[in-house]
């Protein structure tokens, strides 16, 4: 079978701590997102050292914030592809709330 590099394999394990359960393959792409982004911020940080102009600086700090608004999509698309609807099947409604609440932090 053909993983969805989308898709965490399964999110919720009743009985214990919620945790999600992500393909190696979803592992990879994430931390190679979040490892760029890591970068960039280090670059915004000599921006500042070197006094370089702000605007040039505001430039960068709008491409990380894109960077980690594209890791939180891959995040909730996964998450309600497999956690959300594994929970519901179970019965488990109140992970529509907690998703609603999620969604609001991020459109903030």
């Amino acid at each position: 079978m053909v993983e969805n590099m989308n898709e965490p394999e399964s999110c919720h394990v009743p009985g214990s701590d919620r945790k999600s359960h992500h393909s190696d393959a979803v592992k990879k792409n994430l931390v190679t997102r979040l490892n760029r982004i890591e970068g960039q911020i280090r670059g915004v940080k000599g921006l500042i050292d070197k006094d370089t102009y702000c605007d040039d600086v505001l430039t960068q700090i709008s491409a990380i914030q894109s960077a980690l608004n594209s890791v939180s999509k891959l995040l909730l698309e996964g998450h309600m592809k497999s956690c959300l609807v594994e929970r519901i099947q179970e019965g488990d409604l109140e992970v529509i709330d907690e998703v609603l609440v999620t969604v609001k932090r991020l459109m903030k």
